[in-house]
C-alpha cells in the first residue's frame, strides 16, 4: 500500500511540475479564464492555451483577462478586443476599454464614454463623461457632471444629481449627494446613510 501510494504522489507531483514548467518563462501568468490566460514578458502580453502554447503573440503594450467571452487589449495607444480564440474582435481604436460585463463594456474615446456590446456594436452612445460598469441592470454614468443610472437601451432610469454613483450590488448603491454618502435603491429611492 506504501508504494502504491508513493508511486501516485510522484506520479502527480512530476505531473504538476511538467505543466507549470512553460509558466516559468513568463514574468506573470493569469488564470486560465475562456481556455486562454494572460501572459507578459517584460513590457508586452499575450495570451496561452492551458498547455502554455503561445495562442496570442506577445505584442501587447496592456490587456486584460477575458470576461465574457472577451479581452481588452491595447497595442500603439489604442484599445480593442480579442474573442475567445485569440482574434481581433474589436480593432483598437479606444482610448480606454473596460472588461465586458453583463453584456457591454464601457469604452472612451478620450472626451466621451459609452458602451459595446458583445456584437462589437456601440449600443449605447458615447455622450457621458464617465461610466461604470453594468450591475443588476443598471450602469452608473456621468452626464454635465452629475451622476446617474442607465438602463441597458440607455434609458435614464435614475436622474443626473448625484455627485458620485457607485455600482449596484444586492439591490443597493451607493451615492453621494449634498456632500453625504446614502445607499439608494434601484428606484433611486434612500435606503439609509452610509459612512
Amino acid at each position: 500500500m506504501k508504494y502504491i501510494l508513493l508511486v501516485i504522489s510522484t506520479v502527480i507531483f512530476t505531473l504538476a511540475g511538467y505543466g507549470q514548467a512553460w509558466t516559468k518563462q513568463y514574468d506573470h501568468v493569469d488564470d486560465c479564464i475562456c481556455g486562454l490566460s494572460l501572459v507578459g514578458k517584460g513590457e508586452k502580453h499575450g495570451f496561452v492555451d492551458k498547455d502554455g502554447k503561445l495562442v496570442v503573440p506577445l505584442i501587447y503594450d496592456e490587456a486584460l483577462t477575458f470576461s465574457e467571452g472577451f479581452a481588452a487589449v491595447k497595442i500603439d495607444g489604442k484599445w480593442g478586443y480579442l474573442d475567445s480564440t485569440g482574434k481581433v474582435f474589436k480593432e483598437p481604436m479606444y482610448v480606454e476599454a473596460l472588461s465586458f460585463h453583463s453584456g457591454f463594456a464601457v469604452v472612451s474615446n478620450g472626451a466621451s464614454y459609452g458602451f459595446l456590446d458583445t456584437s462589437g456594436k456601440m449600443a449605447i452612445a458615447m455622450i457621458y463623461e464617465n461610466a461604470g460598469m453594468f450591475s443588476e441592470g443598471l450602469a452608473a454614468v456621468n452626464k454635465n457632471g452629475k451622476w446617474g443610472y442607465i438602463d441597458k437601451t440607455g434609458k435614464e432610469i435614475i436622474g443626473m444629481k448625484y455627485n458620485f454613483a457607485g455600482a449596484f450590488d444586492n439591490g443597493a448603491a451607493r451615492v453621494m449627494i449634498a456632500g453625504k454618502w446614502i445607499l439608494i435603491d434601484p428606484t433611486g429611492k434612500k435606503i439609509a446613510d452610509s459612512e
